[in-house]
């Protein structure tokens, strides 16, 4: 299949990737082509700026948490109707899984794909030793084609010719363009990383700076050709992910989605829809009750202890949830939304919160980021998502700590170290929380179960 497309890589965290990225998305958008968004690995936040640049989903690759074949498969039909994809990398171009070699590395993701790659190298430090560091990323994988790259943070005009010019010369890598090291672009950030794009209300305004930057100092022209030059895509294998054919709706979703729970994976949401799920976006801010009809709501994860007074003091909306969970509803809460059912949030400030109360304990922000990094579990009894034995992937980051839970253990991690994870609550057993973030392409199964899950609740309250 013939998907014009790129990876832009970089040589670690941290140098503008995602800046270079979003600029890049906008000037492409902006010339008229209908740019498809994809970011390598559990990224939330990126994602979302991606998102605004392209004036379309993003959607997330994990050659580690999805099998390579789903991989291909979501890539590519996320692609339907674009013009071009641009992937933003993730960490630096080798770095995966830790143990793993290059599994779930931005490079894994280039090789899979069969995309050229753009380097991103902070040169704010030097000048002609970039030639060594393009040097070195460009011959450490021979099939990883390194097809340019990008200065960033360059201080002055000759130190852009004395790098280029050594880049060019002596790693054989064309240089693309740059930006200069005062251009006042950068992205706010917070204890998670960056400031969602769901919560900046100038991201628009930011958005276009960035993009003319990318225009006055990018090449933007020559990397769409080195994009359409991409040739095929290796064939997925069909049916892997998603139904054959769409299916009938058969429940409604109450999805939230405001500022303080904008965490999703675009393909959990798409292969909920694939499955017979109608989704119904609500505000726990704002609104006073779920949506009406909902047989089944999904709490994503974000920042709600950014929000934790107005959540807390939207009594409508805990009352009707609380109310909604206990006439065994399925109810699906992942890290951000684990702290919304919890009884309660300690802020950073020590301030108390009172919450849904769905499950026992308390969530209590850390002064230092408590876990974070990929994991596998084994889930230990049957819940709305999966049944008891499955063996699953997916990723762990969060501030806060509840209570370790007993006998209620939706999970039990097996790496990177065995402990018990989430919870399985509620009179049916229809609640599950944790703060495991799972792919649902990982498993085919999950979307599905949960789907049927919340039609058989509608079906049994509407003869109720």
């Amino acid at each position: 299949m013939k998907i014009p497309r790129l990876v832009i890589a970089g040589t670690s965290s941290g140098v503008g990737k995602t800046t270079i990225t979003a600029g890049l998305i906008a000037a492409m958008r902006w010339r008229g082509l209908r740019v498809r968004p994809f970011k390598c690995g559990p990224d939330y936040i990126d994602p979302g700026y991606l998102a605004m640049a392209a004036g379309s989903a993003c959607h997330n690759l994990d050659s580690w948490i999805l099998p390579p074949q789903s991989m291909v498969e979501l890539f590519v039909r996320a692609c339907e109707g674009c013009d071009l994809a641009v992937v933003e990398g993730v960490m630096g171009l080798y770095d995966g899984r830790m143990g793993s070699g290059s599994a779930g590395s931005t490079a894994e993701i280039a090789r899979l794909l069969s995309a050229p790659v753009v380097l991103v190298v902070d040169v704010a430090r030097m000048s002609e030793s970039a030639a060594a560091v393009a040097l070195g990323y460009r011959q450490l994988d021979p099939e990883i084609k390194i097809s340019g790259v990008i200065l960033n943070r360059v201080g002055s005009a000759s130190h852009l010719r004395s790098t280029k010019e050594a880049v060019e010369r002596k790693a054989g890598v064309p240089v693309l363009g740059y930006l200069p090291k005062h251009a006042s672009v950068a992205l706010p950030e917070r204890h998670l990383g960056l400031v969602p794009a769901a919560e900046k209300g100038e991201i628009a305004e930011y958005i276009d700076a960035v993009r003319e930057q990318v225009e006055a100092t990018i090449d933007v022209p020559r990397i769409v050709e080195l994009a359409s030059a991409a040739g095929l895509v290796p064939a997925p294998e069909d049916g892997r992910l998603f139904p054959r054919e769409r299916k009938p709706v058969c429940a409604s979703i109450a999805v939230a989605r405001d500022e303080a729970f904008n965490f999703y994976y675009q393909m959990n949401l798409d292969l909920l829809s694939a499955w017979g799920a109608e989704l119904r976006y609500f505000s726990p801010l704002r609104d006073a009750g779920l949506p009406s009809g909902a047989g089944g709501v999904y709490l994503g994860g974000g920042f709600p202890e950014m929000h934790a007074d107005r959540l807390g003091a939207n009594a409508g909306m805990k009352k009707a949830l609380a109310a909604a969970a206990g006439d065994g509803m399925p109810v699906y809460a992942e890290c951000g939304g684990l702290m919304y059912v919890s009884q309660g949030i300690v802020g950073f400030d020590g301030d108390r919160h009172a919450m849904v109360g769905l499950l026992p304990g308390w969530a209590e922000m850390q002064k230092q980021r408590a876990r974070m990094g990929y994991a596998e579990a084994e889930t230990l009894r049957d819940s709305i998502l999966a049944r008891r034995g499955q063996k699953l992937r997916g990723h762990l980051f969060h501030w806060s700590k509840m209570p370790a839970p007993g006998d209620e253990a939706a999970y039990r991690i097996l790496a990177p170290e065995e402990q018990l994870e989430g919870f399985v609550s509620g009179p049916t057993g229809n609640v599950l929380g944790s703060y495991f973030h799972l792919h649902f392409g990982a498993d085919p199964s999950l979307a599905k179960r949960f789907v049927e899950s919340c039609a058989a609740w509608a079906k049994q309250a509407e003869r109720s």
